[in-house]
């Protein structure tokens, strides 16, 4: 019976997906009120960085008169323009901690203007005075982190904890990251209350790792089946390593009804994005034909990509040793085509 391990389960065989302790998410701003975004995507209105980040020319004019031409700017991909909209707005208004926040933004991370986290932080810093949680949360993990400012644990922290208290889904995830390092059983309960509060403001992260969790049984009574909800919560979010574990709970049955084609579906989506686990699990999928139709030239493509990634599977390895000399030219091409650039 071919049954597919859960990821997070398996540290010792180097093929975990979660490290709890590595993955702080940042907050970027968006119009009016920051809102935090997610390495990688363009959701909740992220930069869009193929467009040229020194361009100056003006976002498309509206016929909104409160429309936030700033952050339409950034969104855009004008960040010129984006930082002159903004020091235009503080010049009429001191207290405009959006602007404050977005200067903050295009400072940090060096767009339309030179990079300067020592500048970053004195933005951020301003506008988390003026209550921004979104701020004081990005200024809190920079402290933490020595970006910018003097490192300074107890001072980050604070900060994250302040953010946290007014609802900020990024500073509750990254206290989170923190209060599971310890160990300690209170900071493990707290550590999920606070996964909770970010995964329902729809971060991607916060729900993966609730999800670990819940499956673990750590901090919070085992349970799969809200294990699964997480996952598929997070996987719908674009989270690549909650799409892998919904993946497998669904393979297997586990919190959730069994269904092996729509976990291929799954593992299929994962495996183009390039997660090696999932390139995996779907090379064993089409070697053995569960959930799709068995393809052993699939099987080897999907195998020789996991291995590129440094995942190598001897059982693999053995069912696709039948295949003749032109089938394995056309699994390389395959496997050399999903590699990317």
């Amino acid at each position: 019976m071919l049954r597919l391990a859960t990821p997070a389960l398996l540290g010792a065989a180097g093929l975990a997906i979660l490290d709890l302790a590595a993955g702080p998410v940042a907050a970027k701003p968006t119009a009016t009120t920051p809102v935090p975004t997610l390495p990688g995507t363009q959701t909740f209105g992220a930069p869009n960085k193929t467009l040229p980040g020194a361009a100056s020319l003006p976002p498309a004019p509206s016929k909104d008169p409160n429309a936030d031409l700033a952050y339409g700017a950034y969104q855009r991909g004008f960040y010129v323009t984006a930082f002159k909209e903004a020091t235009k707005r503080l010049e009429t208004n001191k207290t405009d901690f959006p602007a404050m926040t977005l200067l903050a933004e295009l400072y940090s991370q060096g767009l339309g203007v030179r990079q300067d986290p020592a500048r970053a932080a004195e933005w951020y810093r301003l506008a988390a005075n003026l209550g921004d949680p979104h701020a004081a949360a990005t200024l809190g993990m920079m402290q933490i982190e020595g970006r910018g400012v003097p490192k300074d644990q107890a001072a980050g922290r604070a900060l994250l904890e302040k953010a946290a208290a007014r609802a900020d889904a990024t500073a509750s995830y990254n206290l989170a990251l923190i209060l599971l390092g310890t160990g300690a059983p209170a900071d493990l309960t707290r550590a999920v209350d606070l996964l909770r509060q970010a995964a329902h403001q729809e971060l991607a992260p916060a729900q993966h790792a609730l999800g670990v969790l819940y499956l673990q049984g750590r901090g919070t009574a085992k349970d799969p089946t809200k294990a699964a909800e997480w996952f598929r919560r997070a996987a719908d979010n674009g989270d690549l390593p909650g799409e892998v574990e919904y993946s497998i709970l669904l393979f297997n049955g586990e919190g959730v009804a069994k269904d092996e084609a729509r976990a291929a579906r799954y593992f299929r989506h994962a495996a183009f994005r390039g997660n090696a686990v999932a390139q995996n699990r779907v090379a064993r999928l089409y070697a053995s034909g569960r959930g799709v139709q068995k393809n052993l030239v699939e099987a080897a493509a999907w195998d020789m990509a996991a291995r590129a990634q440094g995942l190598s599977d001897a059982w693999l390895t053995q069912a696709v040793s039948g295949l003749n000399a032109e089938e394995k030219a056309r699994a390389e091409r395959l496997a050399a085509d999903r590699a990317g650039p």
